[in-house]
């Protein structure tokens, strides 16, 4: 398997989410549920800072005993992730993850965000690339009998 990001990122339905550092996090978990996405990206202006998660929730207003409506989206996200290019491999993105115990990975083209990937959108990735060889090695072996 030798397959990219940009893989994944010709798969991906929804874009980038984007909410203001001064978001509060209640309106940014909102957004997530309605489009059923687990992160959104914090910028400022065309700055990226960040990555806002449902674990960054969970552990740092939940745990905390913190307010979700006073609470904004740059007090919460997760600002220190690897980031990944189109080009890097499948497997670069597995090792980042796992190595780090992350489940998202910002995406940068010419230094400008162009997308995230979870985990989800990895393993998707793999399974599909694995069924494709599959595939291809059942006809192999039906064409030769």
């Amino acid at each position: 398997m030798n397959k990219n990001v940009a893989a994944i990122m010709r798969h991906k339905a929804v874009g980038i989410i984007t909410v203001s550092p001064d978001t509060p996090v209640i309106t940014a978990l909102k957004m997530m549920a309605e489009r059923n996405i687990g992160s959104v990206v914090v910028m400022d202006d065309d700055q990226y800072l960040g990555i806002m998660t449902e674990r960054d929730y969970s552990r740092k207003v939940v745990l905390k005993g913190r307010s979700s409506v006073e609470t904004t989206a740059v007090q919460i996200m997760t600002a220190d992730l690897p980031t990944i290019k189109p080009s890097d491999s499948i497997e670069h993105c597995m090792q980042l993850m796992s190595d780090r115990n992350i489940r998202y990975l910002p995406v940068f083209e010419n230094d400008s965000i162009a997308g995230i990937i979870s985990m989800t959108d990895v393993i998707k990735e793999i399974i599909s690339s694995q069924e494709e060889t599959i595939t291809h090695l059942r006809d192999y072996v039906h064409s030769s009998l």
